[in-house]
């Protein structure tokens, strides 16, 4: 077969799907199987083509202690060979199909994606079918991923960005699961065999914990049966997978891991809010006007544009299943350190006293409701969000109804909310470098 005939249906497809498509012209239907499995569909026949992703609850967090990092060697194994196919065969059918197949893991999720041609359906979902129920775990790819994970962790312990990250969640998740390291340790990544990652799948991988997202080529009739035969040798459920509501020891501290390097990292970590939580879209309005707005934040404006101290600083709403956290990252050269947290931590006060401005709360609902459309920019990143709209338990009209939420959103409710939020006395900082005037406090 010519291996360039599926590149230009998928060059095809890609060039028409950069056209974001409004909420509105997007239906979304339930479709359940003969045998009760759920998917969210929108059904979208212009081009020859099927976007999966789904998820599981529950994610590197549930890793037993010892195997951290089992949930993320998983994930990248279960493409390596399955059923009769070696690790060479499986992936030679992906190649020569253009089938696109991938699995991820985050703290709360272990999750896949799935992109085939309608003509290679059948063969495709039975690929995905035997990653989740037949997977290989061969000696090879077990040791080529494991030496590639190992290199990633040495690696990752040279980073400052990362290494600040890791801090943080270390700290402010101190005796709760969140702590542990999603990647594992060089340690406990060595320990894990293919005994427990088989164990993993047979534990973790179920229906009862399964969310799904299908948008493109397939009719729901199709899909239902599809869904069955994808999906339906899973185990009815899964090990538990909820993790006990946690507050962040979020205690204002300061703390200063020391490298020698010319410029530091620092980020911030406050309390935030739950998904679930009423306030959310008054968090998320005030998180784009402080941090997250680009150009337009007040921190932004105030680090970088007045004050130069730093080429970027951020902020974003960290919302797990079990807590949340808004967290804030800047990088300056280590004599600008002390002076770039002074202006977050005044920014910080400054809001938590006196709100937004309404100009602010305009633009701020402007963009945010505006630029709604380009998250519908290609059909996986739909399905993305149906599944993500699953997780968080939201209604299956919420493409249609989010923009009224974040227009609903007042002053009073920014403050409110930001007073809730942004406490200088809760502000926990961690700084990775060699800053001047920076005292460690913890």
């Amino acid at each position: 077969m010519n291996k360039f005939i599926p590149f230009l249906c998928f060059s095809a497809f890609a060039l028409s799907a950069v056209s974001a498509k409004p909420a509105s012209t997007i239906e979304v239907k339930r479709v359940t199987s003969p045998h009760g499995i759920t998917a969210w569909l929108t059904e979208d026949h212009k081009n020859p083509i099927i976007d999966l992703r789904f998820s599981f609850r529950g994610g590197t967090s549930l890793d037993p202690k010892g195997k951290e990092g089992l949930t993320k060697l998983v994930s990248k194994l279960l493409d390596e060979g399955a059923g009769k196919y070696t690790s060479t065969a499986f992936r030679k059918i992906l190649e020569d199909r253009a089938i696109q197949l991938s699995f991820n893991s985050s703290k709360d999720s272990f999750s896949g994606q799935l992109r085939t041609l309608t003509r290679d359906r059948d063969q495709a979902f039975n690929l995905l079918k035997l990653a989740l129920t037949e997977p290989r775990f061969d000696a090879e790819p077990v040791n080529r991923i494991r030496a590639q994970t190992l290199v990633g962790i040495r690696q990752a312990d040279e980073n400052p960005h990362t290494l600040a990250t890791r801090t943080l969640i270390e700290t402010v998740f101190a005796g709760h699961p969140y702590a542990r390291p999603s990647d594992g340790t060089e340690k406990s990544v060595s320990a894990i065999s293919p005994t427990a990652m088989r164990k993993f799948v047979i534990n973790r991988l179920a229906r009862d914990n399964l969310v799904i997202g299908v948008v493109g080529d397939i009719s729901a009739k199709k899909l239902s049966l599809l869904l069955d035969i994808t999906f339906g040798k899973l185990p009815e459920k899964s090990a538990p997978w909820k993790l006990s509501k946690f507050t962040p020891l979020t205690l204002g501290k300061t703390i200063v891991v020391n490298r020698d390097i010319p410029q530091s990292q620092i980020v911030f970590a406050d309390h935030g809010v739950l998904r679930q939580d009423p306030d959310f879209y008054a968090a998320y309005v005030m998180n784009r006007i402080l941090g997250s707005g680009g150009f337009t934040s007040r921190l932004y404006r105030e680090v970088r544009e007045e004050r130069g101290l730093a080429y970027s600083v951020f902020t974003s709403l960290y919302p797990l299943d079990a807590a949340g956290l808004l967290f804030a990252s800047a990088a300056t050269a280590n004599a600008r350190v002390s002076k770039t947290i002074k202006v977050v931590r005044d920014e910080w006060e400054r809001m938590a006293a006196s709100g937004v401005t309404k100009k602010e709360l305009a633009d701020a609902q402007t963009y945010l409701t505006g630029a709604w459309p380009l998250k519908f920019s290609s059909n996986g990143r739909i399905a993305r969000m149906l599944v993500d709209m699953q997780m968080a338990n939201l209604s299956i009209n919420y493409l249609n109804e989010r923009n009224q939420r974040i227009s609903a959103v007042t002053l009073s409710d920014i403050k409110r909310v930001a007073k809730k939020l942004l406490d200088i006395n809760r502000l926990t900082t961690i700084v990775v470098g060699d800053p001047e005037g920076v005292p460690n406090t913890n």
